[in-house]
């Protein structure tokens, strides 16, 4: 029975990695019980795989940040900034580079593909020396092995790890990160050596890159590496992994003419068009793994559906040959419906979590085999045809309201450069007005009061009375810093997200339904199981509370309807769009009652917007036009005098710069200071931008503190592509991940910039 599992998460079911992190880089523990916790996580993952029958298990999943990370530390790709001299790479450099330290910054952080995993960027130039600097990818599968498992390593493949890189500071523009292909190749043999004489009989190469639409000089680059490849493969089996898309038949033909590889894995969840491309023609004496459960979403496969696919792609590929799989790691799920015990039983049967899904592989693994468990098959069907037939999913009411906004495309009724002029009078702010994203630090009192009051151990009097002096606590503060714009903090918030989908119908909560972002950072998504609506107000109360507190304007603060969408576990019952303007509808009914309440200033952030882009050009137009629309519905009922904000973080924004210009913001905020300010070269590509715009000028996801100088350097750079009457100072993003003694002097040396520079420019006129 030939089962396979792309990847598996990692913080552990109830983020044991989390936490060992965390203490570590506190200086509460030591790297040796970090490594016993992770260790132990390790062991329990794969003894879990193989006693439910998984023949192909994977190792090297594991990861203490990111797999690309561990890349780049395999292959000694160490920017020089850190100091690093040779040798295998320590905790000391490697989360350096993932978070900074007190002197130097983080490496770039960026989207997963189309995913809200982030990945460290590798930074690569002509000169980079690179050596074999991590043994981690052999050592794991060494672990395994003594603990009786036989595992198949994984490697991030050596071409996508190019294609997924940036070329380094000071590098010709001509310079190409493909053309390192050859200095990264020899450091691949030697690992692949390693694995060889450890006994690996398998080693899987992810090349999630050739579902992208690449150039033919690209995809020679994957023929050539693995043609190079082949005389130190000799010997292994060698499964190349794609997946989260339809791969295109250029890229098909160029994979499954690879020398020196075994096996073929494909996404057939989100990739249903790459059926075609086999059924026309899959190389003969080849492995086909079969990814048919779904890697990326948390409701149970429809084993009946899936397993008429395998026996057809049997019928196509030889028996024997079909493997069956998870479309993509299974990273991007919670990790154990198990630990679920206030799920109700029927939704619960509609689920299944990362160690489930590898129960579903391995049922239709045997059932493929001829060892079909009816039990498991026939409990299968009958939740799948209760969550068809339940009244809890559908809402006539709600479905054709969203039906009706097809027709128009909802935009606010004066040009944003006259609403610009309305709000000026009505805020009257000054030159380079700054602001902050909107979370403060979301301290451990506080937590213990929102967890307290969810368990009903603190009464609502009690707990709207903590809230309330925490807001007016941030509220003095920010008056203090001399701030222009307020937010309150959102200490009442448990994630951005989660916060509104429990006041929103047709939403589902986990209790440790956690999955990574980066690094030890976990979101818990809600689950979208039916059609959506708000029954009532969500925020009115606290904003309308933070407002009464200052004479400042105050932002009413929002979540916009993609970044719910793209960071909510999906129905795929239905298709995404129309789950999105259900979820726009609920966000307008808020931004109105914002407004009625007197909040002039509301921001609605879409930091998904980007991350949702399909990864094939063809589908792109479509998806930001649905995006876009659904921003608009939000807010195009509103008066030219109340200005609308949106936020946007961690993304190659530059190439989809229009639908961000045609989302209509009046402001908007983006991620600039840890991508090396990408951002600003579209504008000095001559992108011309009449809204209010703050690329972020501080990095928060690193505690590093940025001097008054370096943040006078950037709002300076920025005054050079944008003019000075649309420029907006604050952080790239929220404070919710930092503490207090980062933020106050973070926050001071930002206000004290730009009032050196608010200096500069009155004496020079």
């Amino acid at each position: 029975m030939a089962s396979h599992i792309v990847g598996y998460p990692r913080m552990g079911p109830k983020r044991e990695l989390k936490f060992a992190l965390e203490s570590f880089w506190d200086g509460k523990s030591s790297a040796d019980d970090l490594k016993k916790v992770s260790a132990d996580l390790r062991s329990s993952i794969w003894r879990q795989m193989a006693d439910a029958g998984i023949k192909y298990i994977p190792s090297n999943t594991f990861s203490y940040y990111d797999q690309v990370l561990d890349t780049t530390a395999m292959l000694g790709a160490v920017p020089p900034r850190y100091g690093w001299t040779g040798g295998e790479i320590r905790f000391d450099t490697y989360f350096s580079m993932a978070r900074g330290n007190a002197s130097v910054p983080a490496m770039e952080m960026t989207k997963w593909f189309d995913t809200n995993y982030h990945f460290i960027v590798p930074e690569l130039g002509p000169d980079v020396k690179f050596s074999y600097a991590s043994h981690k990818a052999v050592d794991e599968y060494k672990e395994a092995k003594a603990l009786g498992v036989d595992t198949v390593p994984v490697l991030v493949g050596p071409v996508s790890y190019l294609l997924l890189s940036k070329p380094a500071k000071g590098a010709e523009k001509s310079f190409s990160l493909l053309s390192l292909l050859d200095k990264i190749l020899p450091i691949y043999k030697e690992v692949v050596a390693e694995l060889k004489a450890a006994g690996a009989s398998w080693i899987q190469f992810d090349e999630p890159t050739l579902v992208k639409d690449l150039e033919s000089h690209q995809l020679q680059t994957f023929t050539s590496a693995y043609s190079q490849l082949e005389s130190s493969l000799s010997g292994l089996n060698v499964l190349v992994e794609t997946y989260f898309a339809d791969i295109p038949a250029e890229a098909f033909k160029t994979l499954t003419s690879l020398k020196g590889v075994t096996g073929f894995g494909f996404d057939l969840v989100r990739g249903t068009k790459t059926l075609d491309l086999i059924k026309r023609g899959f190389p003969s004496g080849k492995y086909l793994f079969a990814g048919v459960v779904d890697g990326r979403n948390i409701w149970a496969n429809d084993a009946a559906a899936s397993l008429s696919i395998l026996q057809s792609l049997e019928g196509i590929v030889g028996k024997d040959k079909v493997v069956v799989s998870t479309s993509c790691s299974l990273l991007h799920t919670a990790v154990d419906l198990v630990n679920e015990t206030k799920l109700d039983k029927e939704l619960k049967s509609w689920l299944a979590f990362a160690a489930q899904k590898v129960v579903e592989v391995n049922a239709l693994a045997k059932a493929l085999d001829g060892q079909k468990d009816e039990a498991f098959f026939s409990a299968n069907a009958a939740a799948q045809a209760s969550r068809k037939s339940s009244p809890r999913v559908t809402n006539e009411a709600v479905q054709k309201a969203a039906a009706a906004l097809k027709g128009s495309d909802h935009r606010r009724a004066t040009n944003v450069s006259a609403r610009l002029d309305a709000q000026q009078k009505k805020l009257n702010l000054p030159i380079l007005p700054t602001t902050t994203i909107g979370s403060f630090p979301q301290t451990m009192d506080l937590r213990r009061v929102r967890r307290e009051f969810k368990a009903k151990k603190v009464s609502e009097d009690d707990y709207v009375k903590a809230i309330k002096q925490e807001i007016n606590k941030v509220v003095k503060l920010q008056e203090e810093l001399d701030i222009d714009v307020l937010v309150h903090g959102e200490p009442e918030r448990n994630d951005m997200v989660e916060y509104f989908g429990e006041q929103l119908s047709g939403f589902a909560f986990t209790v440790n339904g956690w999955v990574q972002s980066y690094g030890s950072r976990c979101v818990k998504p809600p689950i979208i199981f039916g059609d959506v609506s708000r029954p009532k107000p969500m925020t009115v109360f606290w904003s309308s509370m933070a407002q009464s507190m200052t004479a400042r304007p105050m932002k009413g603060m929002l979540t916009g309807p993609v970044t719910i969408l793209n960071w909510s576990f999906v129905r795929n019952d239905q298709p995404r769009f129309e789950t999105c303007y259900q979820i726009a509808l609920a966000i307008k009914d808020e931004v109105e009652d914002l407004e009625k309440a007197g909040i002039n200033v509301i921001q609605i952030d879409e930091a998904a917007l980007r991350e949702g882009l399909p990864l094939r050009k063809s589908e792109e137009a479509f998806y930001l036009e649905w995006a876009v629309h659904s921003f608009r519905i939000t807010n195009c009922g509103v008066a030219d005098t109340t200005q609308i904000h949106t936020h946007m973080c961690y993304s190659n924004f530059n190439d989809i710069i229009h639908s961000i210009i045609d989302m209509d913001a009046d402001v908007i905020t983006i991620e600039n200071s840890r991508s090396d300010e990408k951002l600003l070269s579209v504008f000095r590509e001559g992108v011309k931008y009449g809204a209010g715009i703050g690329p972020g000028v501080y990095d928060i996801h690193s505690p590093r503190i940025p001097s008054t100088e370096e943040i006078a350097d950037r709002v300076n750079k920025m005054l050079q592509v944008l003019e000075t009457n649309i420029l907006w100072v604050n952080p790239d993003c929220g404070l919710k991940t930092r503490k207090y003694t980062e933020v106050k002097p973070a926050l001071q040396n930002m206000v004290a910039a730009t009032k050196l520079i608010r200096t500069q420019l009155s004496s020079a006129k």
